[in-house]
């Protein structure tokens, strides 16, 4: 039961459209038009879409030439990552005015937990209010926030009023939230699992909660008792200041096809110093090796090998990045080729519970 779990004041704010919000905000003659950042090239892939494009049917990480195709009329611009950090930083101060437990994940949006925060403030609805209009004051621009008891309900419930908006999921109402929910508004449910649920007669939450943990664990393996949980309201990841990397990797995305293997490896150097360079740079070192590549079909195939022990030097990732790509015949031209590292000497590192978690059960909560 709900009421038996530590119960957390949770903010998800999310930028809306935020590079191309950053792009029509510095050149007045972009707002009102459909543009997208990144290349417009046959290769190029659009990083992000404003609300205008996107009525087009134009999002990110679409390659440049549908989105083109989708609408016309769309303009590219190329995007200013020193510009969106610096709009970025901005925006965490004022985060950092309301709570000190702030989780980034990306540059334009963050998880706070203000159940104890700098203002004393008990309704985090208000909070969350103050913050998107703290956010326009210092920025001019927009964004869009979720309101619940964790984490995921906040991520999902941030989606809803989008864009300028947001949406408080009470914890008397999460239940029933989670039951009415497409399954596809589940954060974590992709289109490939979402089809995989379908077929299995899980539309809703509501499904969704009659299947027992072992059927599941079975149809979706370490991800069903995830749903299991979720779906009832269960999420117990505390908004962590300090995010530790579950991996770090690099990739490269090809002007001309590759298609041979031998083509590869010069490639594949490259992408392994890359690789080194941001382990060093972090002081990071891993065990498990995953070779990514994408064909020109834009099917993706990943191979990986743990080691028995830590990695962080080019010559080892390389020699063991070469060993994963002849393991396997290629199917395809190859348009992209990436070198990530997992089960990180990191993950060793565990957050001990604070006296503070300890009390959340007994907060009186006022949304």
């Amino acid at each position: 039961m709900i009421s038996d779990l530590p119960l957390r004041k949770i903010i998800h704010v999310d930028m809306d459209a935020f590079y191309a919000s950053v792009e029509q905000l510095d050149n007045p003659e972009l707002r009102g038009k459909p543009i997208a950042v990144g290349g417009s090239s046959q290769r190029g892939v659009v990083a992000a879409a404003s609300y205008e494009a996107r009525k087009f049917g134009v999002r990110s990480a679409m390659s440049s030439v549908i989105a083109k195709r989708n609408c016309p009329e769309l303009i590219f611009v190329k995007a200013r990552f020193d510009r969106y950090k610096e709009i970025s930083q901005k925006i965490r101060a004022v985060f950092f005015e309301y709570t000190d437990l702030v989780e980034p994940l990306s540059l334009d949006e963050a998880y706070l937990d203000v159940t104890i925060n700098k203002k004393g403030n008990p309704s985090a609805s208000s909070i969350a209010t103050e913050i998107r209009y703290r956010i326009l004051q210092e920025t001019g621009l927009n964004a869009s926030a979720g309101i619940s008891i964790n984490k995921f309900i906040a991520k999902v419930a941030s989606d809803i009023n989008k864009p300028n908006g947001q949406k408080t999921i009470n914890p008397e109402e999460v239940l029933q939230f989670l039951e009415a929910l497409d399954i596809r508004k589940f954060y974590g449910v992709g289109k490939v699992t979402a089809e995989k649920m379908y077929k299995l007669g899980i539309f809703t939450g509501k499904d969704l909660k009659t299947k027992q943990i072992e059927f599941l664990d079975n149809h979706f393996g370490k991800s069903g008792s995830y749903y299991y949980n979720v779906v009832r309201g269960i999420h117990k990841s505390e908004v962590k200041p300090h995010r530790v990397p579950k991996s770090v990797g690099a990739e490269r995305t090809f002007n001309k096809n590759l298609s041979s293997e031998v083509f590869m490896l010069e490639r594949l150097e490259q992408i392994a110093a890359e690789l080194e360079r941001r382990l060093k740079k972090t002081n990071i070192a891993g065990k498990t090796v995953t070779l990514k590549i994408k064909y020109s079909d834009f099917t993706l195939n990943t191979r990986s090998k743990t080691l028995l022990y830590y990695i962080a030097s080019k010559d080892l990732i390389l020699e063991t990045a070469k060993e994963l790509l002849y393991q396997e015949e290629l199917q395809n031209s190859v348009r992209l080729l990436g070198i990530s590292l997992a089960n990180l000497n990191t993950d060793k590192k565990e957050k001990t519970k604070t006296e503070q978690e300890s009390i959340l059960v007994q907060l009186k909560f006022d949304f």
